[in-house]
């Protein structure tokens, strides 16, 4: 485990195939690169990574630095063939990425070869609900 001490703190658990990264802070202009950098240690030291977990849940402010460095975290491990998983997501990150139109792109995940969005799932699930046809 790793504990980095500063505005915003990183605690890296790891496991054979995976990591857990629990976010503690801000992920800002100050902070991003980090977070950025910790990922890309990690990508680079375990080439059999099958899944990078960021757990969102003490995540604080995010600005425009924070969220490129999301999505360049997401580019990373989309190229190492890695899932992202941003777990314990606050309402105020949600919002944030629903207002930038990112939600969908961050939040993906592949399911049966196919690409699958929270908003993809709701939609199935509101299909099954109400039948093909809009009937229930």
């Amino acid at each position: 485990m790793t504990t980095h001490p500063q505005h915003l703190r990183l605690t890296t658990v790891d496991t054979e195939d995976s990591v857990r990264i629990e976010v503690h802070g801000d992920l800002d202009y100050d902070s991003a690169d980090l977070l950025l950098n910790e990922v890309t240690a990690q990508l680079a030291a375990r080439p059999a990574l099958t899944d990078l977990h960021l757990h969102c849940a003490e995540l604080g402010t995010v600005d425009s630095t924070g969220l490129s460095a999301l999505l360049m975290i997401s580019r990373r491990t989309t190229a190492a063939g890695v899932r992202l998983h941003l777990d314990a997501r606050p309402a105020k990150l949600d919002r944030l990425l629903r207002l930038t139109g990112t939600l969908d792109h961050l939040t993906a995940s592949v399911l049966g070869g196919a690409v699958r969005s929270s908003a993809t799932e709701e939609s199935v699930v509101a299909t099954r609900r109400n039948g093909p046809d809009g009937t229930t």
